[in-house]
């Protein structure tokens, strides 16, 4: 069988299952496992080079609307008549059904179940260890910073702050996506704020421009130095790797 992922989670989603062996073309950005940097190239995630992805001659081609404009990927597949099926999760159980879905048209339904299983259980286990915990600290998660993008209320976030025993600020706002402004944050006063710019690499995220911002040295964050940078592949990818950024998360909160 002949894969071809464009986007990164799609491709995380496949190493989960230990079936990169079956991936012939990635988009620009999957970078996880390093090996798949080996093959063909496609383009970025939103302006994928389908005429790259049809000589590839795939089999199926795993795409997504994770990211708003990917819909026009799935318009040039469809003219194309090339085979696909989207994922677009935006929950952890989200995820474990789409493992379940790429075992299943990967050709391997027994193992796409295994995978969600143990996917389902490390959840549950820090959903338990969650539940123990007295004081929950209040995030606010940072995608962007001007204009402010931030997770809301249906992001899987939300959902990693709980699990590491905190609470997103922003978790009131029944989206995924929240686009607010500073002083939102500032009213909001978080405990932790945490740095997660889409496409910036965490070597160029500078938390000094963040405590500049007018009347922050005011929140409580930023008096405790509670500012962290964080890997987006970690954060902002809906895939399995999230359970090792939940991991991250929870050491760091503890």
């Amino acid at each position: 069988m002949r894969v071809v992922s464009i986007c990164p989670s799609n491709t995380e989603i496949v190493e989960y299952l230990g079936k990169t062996n079956l991936m012939v073309g990635v988009d620009n950005y999957s970078d996880w496992p390093s090996e798949v940097q080996q093959l063909p190239a496609v383009g970025p995630d939103l302006s994928i080079d389908m005429d790259k992805v049809e000589e590839l001659h795939p089999d199926l081609v795993l795409a997504s609307l994770s990211v708003p404009g990917m819909g026009k990927n799935i318009e040039a597949l469809d003219d194309r008549g090339l085979p696909y099926i989207i994922l677009n999760p935006n929950s952890l159980e989200e995820i474990a059904n789409d493992i379940e879905t790429v075992g299943s048209v990967l050709g391997d339904k027994s193992l796409g179940a295994k995978k969600a299983t143990a996917f389902r259980k490390e959840v549950e286990s820090f959903r338990e260890q969650a539940a123990e915990k007295v004081y929950q600290p209040r995030l606010y998660w940072e995608w962007w910073p001007k204009p402010i993008f931030t997770p809301g209320g249906r992001n899987w976030l939300t959902e990693i702050s709980r699990l590491a025993g905190a609470s997103n600020i922003f978790a009131t706002e029944n989206v995924a996506s929240v686009q607010t402004n500073w002083d939102d944050v500032k009213e909001r006063d978080p405990d932790h704020i945490c740095m997660v710019w889409v496409g910036v690499k965490e070597s160029k995220m500078r938390p000094d421009l963040v405590r500049r911002r007018p009347g922050w040295h005011e929140m409580k964050a930023i008096q405790e130095d509670n500012i962290h940078i964080l890997e987006e592949s970690l954060f902002c990818r809906p895939s399995p790797r999230l359970l090792e950024g939940l991991r991250k998360l929870t050491s760091i909160l503890e």
